[in-house]
Order: C-alpha cells, then sequence, then structure tokens
C-alpha cells in the first residue's frame, strides 16, 4: 500500500474525504441540471461505473430547481458546481445539495464568498476551493507572474482565509491545470501549505487517448507521492469513461479494492500462436458484461504465458492449436483453440464461486502433462535461445579477454 500524506476530513454526504478514507472517484454530469430525469439516468450510470461522488452544474435558476429533484433520488451525493454568481450557491444549497464547488477565480467579493461560507457552515456543508490555472483572478497572476504553481497556491489560500474569517473550515482544495507539469508542481506546494483535503485532476484534459494520457501522468504521479484524496478525470468524452479511469487508476495503485476486470495481456510477438489482441478484445468483453473482478491474463503462447502471468488470478495461453487454462499459474485444463473465451469465461465464474484453491484441486489429470508436452514441443521448433544470447555472450567474453 502507498503510504498517504495525512489530511483533515470532510463528509461529502454520506462519503467521507481526507484522512484514512479510501481516495474517492468523482466526475460531473454533461446534461442540463434542469432535465432532471435525464440527469438522474447520468448519475446512476455514473454512481455504476465507480463514482462515489456526483457533481452537477448549478449555472441558472432552472438548475437549482432541477437539484432540488435530483439531490432526494441520487444515489450518491451531489456536488453542486458554482460560477459567478453566489446567488447560486445559496440556492443550491436550499436544494438540498451534499457540498459546493467555488472557483476563486469568478467569485471574487469577499462579502459574498463569506455569506456563502456561513450558510455553509450553518447547513454543515463542505466547500471545494476550486482553483484552475485558466481561470485564475487577474491580480492573483500579476502577483504572481502568471499562472505558477505559486500564483494558483495564492489563490486558495486566500480564499481559504476568507472562510477562515467567519469560522469555517470544512473545506478540500484543489489547483488544476491543463499542463501536467504545472498542475503537478501546484499541488506539491499546496500539500506543503496546508493539511486540508485535496482534489486531484489535470482540467480540460481533452479526448481520448491523450486526455487519459495527461490524467493519468498527473494524477498517478502524485497518488504514487501520497498526494491526493479525491480525483476527477477531467476528459472530453462520456463521464462515465471518467469514473472508469478513475476507479481503475486506484486500483492498479493498491488505492481502492478490485471492484472490476483486470486484465492482463501478452502485447504479442513472432512465438504467438493465436491473435492475441483479438482473443483479448473477446476476452475483456464478455468478464466485463458478466463483472467479473479479478485479474485474468491471456497470453500468445504456452512457452512463457503461465510463468509471466502466475500473479492472476486465472488466464489462457495459446499453444499448438489448444488454449491451456491456468489459475494462479497451474494448468488445469486444456481446450480447443476455439473454445479459448468461452473456457476461460467459464472458469473465472467458477472462481468466483468455489474459490481459486478448489478449482485448482479439480483439475483436469493430464493438463500439466499436456501443457509440459506443448511447451517442449515449441522450445524445439523454436529454439531453448531464440535471441542467440549465449552465443553473443561467448563472443563478447572472447573480445573482452586481454
Amino acid at each position: 500500500m502507498l503510504e498517504r500524506r495525512r489530511t483533515r476530513q470532510v463528509t461529502v454526504g454520506s462519503v467521507a474525504v481526507g484522512g484514512d478514507a479510501p481516495v474517492t472517484v468523482q466526475s460531473m454530469t454533461t446534461t442540463k441540471t434542469a432535465d432532471v430525469e435525464g440527469t438522474l439516468a447520468q448519475i446512476y450510470a455514473l454512481a455504476a461505473n465507480g463514482a462515489d461522488i456526483v457533481r452537477c452544474t448549478c449555472n441558472d435558476e432552472a438548475a437549482a430547481e432541477g437539484l432540488a429533484q435530483i439531490v432526494p433520488r441520487s444515489p450518491v451525493p451531489v456536488v453542486a458546481d458554482i460560477h459567478f454568481r453566489h446567488e447560486l450557491a445559496l440556492a443550491a444549497m436550499e436544494a438540498g445539495v451534499h457540498a459546493l464547488r467555488l472557483n476563486p477565480g469568478n467569485i471574487r467579493k469577499p462579502a459574498h464568498i463569506k455569506l456563502v461560507a456561513r450558510e455553509a457552515k450553518a447547513r454543515g456543508l463542505p466547500i471545494r476551493i476550486g482553483v484552475n490555472a485558466g481561470s485564475l483572478d487577474p491580480e492573483m497572476a500579476r502577483r504572481h507572474g502568471g499562472a505558477t504553481p505559486e500564483a494558483l497556491v495564492a489563490s486558495a489560500m486566500h480564499e481559504l482565509g476568507l472562510f477562515r474569517e467567519v469560522g469555517f473550515e470544512d473545506v478540500k482544495i484543489s489547483v488544476k491545470a491543463s499542463d501536467v507539469r504545472l498542475m503537478i508542481d501546484a499541488y506539491r506546494l499546496l500539500a506543503e501549505t496546508t493539511d486540508h483535503p485535496l482534489h486531484l485532476g489535470v482540467t480540460e484534459a481533452g479526448p481520448l487517448p491523450q486526455g487519459l494520457i495527461k490524467s493519468v501522468a498527473g494524477i498517478g504521479t502524485l497518488l504514487a507521492e501520497g498526494i491526493g484524496d479525491t480525483i476527477r478525470f477531467s476528459l472530453t468524452a462520456d463521464p462515465v469513461e471518467e469514473a472508469k479511469a478513475g476507479r481503475t487508476l486506484l486500483e492498479v495503485l493498491g488505492l481502492r479494492e478490485r471492484k472490476g476486470l483486470d486484465l492482463v495481456a501478452c502485447p504479442s510477438c513472432g512465438r504467438a500462436e493465436v491473435d492475441v489482441i483479438r482473443v483479448a478484445a473477446e476476452a475483456q468483453a464478455a468478464l466485463e458484461a458478466r463483472n467479473i473482478p479479478l485479474q485474468v491474463a491471456v497470453m500468445g503462447c504456452v512457452v512463457n504465458g503461465p510463468g509471466e502471468a502466475r500473479e492472476a488470478d486465472l488466464g489462457i495461453a495459446a499453444g499448438r492449436g489448444k488454449g491451456h487454462l491456468f489459475v494462479r499459474g497451474r494448468v488445469v485444463r486444456v481446450v480447443p483453440e476455439g473454445e479459448m473465451v468461452t473456457a476461460l469465461v467459464e472458469e473465472a465464474e467458477r472462481v468466483l464461486a468455489e474459490g481459486a484453491d478448489a478449482r485448482i484441486a479439480a483439475a483436469d489429470a493430464d493438463a500439466e502433462a499436456i501443457a509440459a508436452a506443448t511447451r517442449d514441443e515449441l522450445l524445439q521448433i523454436q529454439g531453448n535461445d531464440a535471441n542467440r544470447a549465449a552465443e553473443r555472450i561467448s563472443r563478447i567474453r572472447r573480445i573482452a579477454q586481454p
């Protein structure tokens, strides 16, 4: 487990953020909030795909009225996203939202900010101070030489200071930028400056695959350093992709328990006995449709496949027209190549129902022997030293001798 920076804890509805709580996943709806049924449908889809908290825009009176109908029916806490008009923050709280997000770059009057903070304090609601490099207060940018890490952090701390003037401390903070290096540096500085929980994100990351890569680079780097309490992937895509990506990142870093499929597959090479890309795609679709929360390996050959993927819960490797099905590195069945994906899915469901040890105990008696014979046959064809490493080493030794 990664050692996380210890922060204060706030509660968004029923979800704790910061302290010793698990890192949470957030996303934002793309519907008009006034469209109650459409927004709720998207919230349910996000929750089903890993979102712990969902944010909705509150940009006009109709949106605030929509929130009053959405919040009681939402399966996860709802955060109202507020820009420019502090009155809409007050209206969103009256609608029953579980938290607010305020951008200090576009609500600048201290009196308005303090009024919202006092009302949030009275209702016991947290606020996220959401600083964005692209909407930084011009005065703050001038003072710190542009959209720098120092300017982003100073903006957040100025807003926090206004909150503190009215005794409000139930705060989480973000300092997002579309430049990954700027984002990382800003969060590192913020982590040194305050112990409030941090919401991580690369803002306006863009469409897939670029947006995904940028987000993983920024968010993943900080999480690996122990920084971050809640995350959002800001993708130009269906927001469900944001929830899936966030959840997957936390799972692969060991920050959340695996609830979805983790498909491990070799990149394919000249040793592959099947079209690994096709088989992996078919296996992923079939296993995801059944919501199999296991690590599953698809390997192109039996020479190295089971050994390289022995840490997987189960997997399949191809060899001489057959699929060698293994559980935790032990071959348990050998099936015709055309039945590889079907057999893999069946075994995955059995592993879930019976456990890996039971499936290993129920292995076909001749499975290991067939697999060993196939490996030996392929080694004879391909050679034990396909890259001729031993020959190269021998020549190197002759050359290197004085």
